[in-house]
């Protein structure tokens, strides 16, 4: 199906910042992993799966509207310390979220619905898990100190096979 020439651009602008994100992720959760902080070695290693199945979905809907994905990343921000981090991650996050609600506005008005769903769906992801958990983050670290927040991150499991 040939698509909207617009709607596979702007997918190409939002596939970077996918790609961007979950590279971030992935220098971070290794960053962690190595610091011996391994509750967000876990849960930022989510995060990454997260980002790259954000890509996938992008990916398969450019493909699908007859585009061809452009697998270019974004630059990728990494963060010196823990609190650096969480707030590069969380701003990659607010930008992902207004990014999306652009494409979706995009979308409504080239009356391509099914790319619009999409975006919403991952809009409610970037929102309620992804932004919503890093924020919490930063919260608890201006609670607790840093010292306090990075001792209750390093009990954990960095077993894939152990719960999240």
């Amino acid at each position: 199906m040939q698509g909207n020439q617009k709607v596979i651009d702007y997918m190409n602008f939002l596939l970077a910042n996918e790609l961007s994100a979950r590279d971030q992720y992935f220098i971070h959760s290794r960053m962690y992993s190595e610091w011996g902080l391994t509750k967000l070695f876990d849960r930022i290693g989510h995060e990454m799966e997260d980002e790259t199945l954000h890509a996938e979905g992008f990916i398969r809907r450019i493909l699908m509207l007859g585009g061809t994905p452009n697998m270019v990343s974004a630059p990728v921000k990494v963060g010196k310390n823990v609190t650096e981090m969480l707030q590069f991650d969380l701003d990659t996050e607010i930008e992902v979220r207004d990014n999306l609600k652009k494409g979706i506005k995009l979308c409504e008005e080239e009356q391509d619905y099914v790319t619009r769903q999409l975006l919403v769906e991952q809009l409610k992801d970037t929102e309620e898990d992804h932004a919503h958990w890093l924020e919490q983050q930063l919260r608890l670290i201006k609670m607790l100190g840093e010292q306090n927040y990075l001792q209750s991150q390093m009990i954990g499991s960095s077993d894939p096979t152990h719960g999240h």
